[in-house]
């Protein structure tokens, strides 16, 4: 895990999501009220924020081609209490998709879920290769095949592991 540019748009809140648990240290910003008030939940939220974190990991982990990391909920059962609306403004007529309910974390992740689609960034969104690992990146390989979230740390660490299985 290493510090990137944040994703574009919405996927920045995906992405700071995912990346508030480092699971090779254990720690969890969620823990902390700074954490929980930087995405507005209070600390009966937590567990529902943490279900919808990892089921977000499981789904970034696929956008990499990695299978999930454990039995997660589907991300779009968690998504569909978060209703969208098509929003229009009548001043330059651009339209967008709105929650009804923008107050809450699932509604907001949803929003961006929804903007990342029409702007076709969702699948650049990635979580890392590396099991002790998982943090969320975007992608920003022209041909969209990253594999970790820092080639300097995590790839270099799969390198490895590979040339030392090879007995070399």
């Amino acid at each position: 895990m290493t510090e990137r540019s944040p994703a574009p748009g919405g996927l920045a809140l995906v992405e700071a999501l995912v990346n508030t648990l480092d699971i090779e240290s254990g720690a969890d910003s969620l823990d902390t009220a700074e954490g929980r008030a930087r995405f507005g939940i209070t600390p009966d939220e937590t567990d529902r924020a943490r279900t919808l974190r990892e089921s977000l990991r499981a789904t970034l982990l696929a956008h990499a081609g990695h299978p999930p990391h454990r039995e997660v909920p589907p991300l779009g059962d968690l998504l569909a209490a978060a209703p969208l609306v098509v929003t229009v403004d009548t001043a330059d007529g651009s339209a967008a998709l709105t929650p009804t309910d923008a107050g809450t974390l699932h509604a907001r992740v949803a929003a961006a879920v929804a903007e990342s689609l029409i702007a076709g960034t969702w699948t650049r969104l990635k979580a890392c290769e590396a099991p002790d690992c998982h943090w969320a990146y975007y992608d920003r390989s022209p041909a969209g095949r990253g594999r970790w979230c820092s080639m300097q740390v995590c790839g270099a660490r799969a390198k490895m592991r590979r040339y030392r299985a090879k007995g070399a």
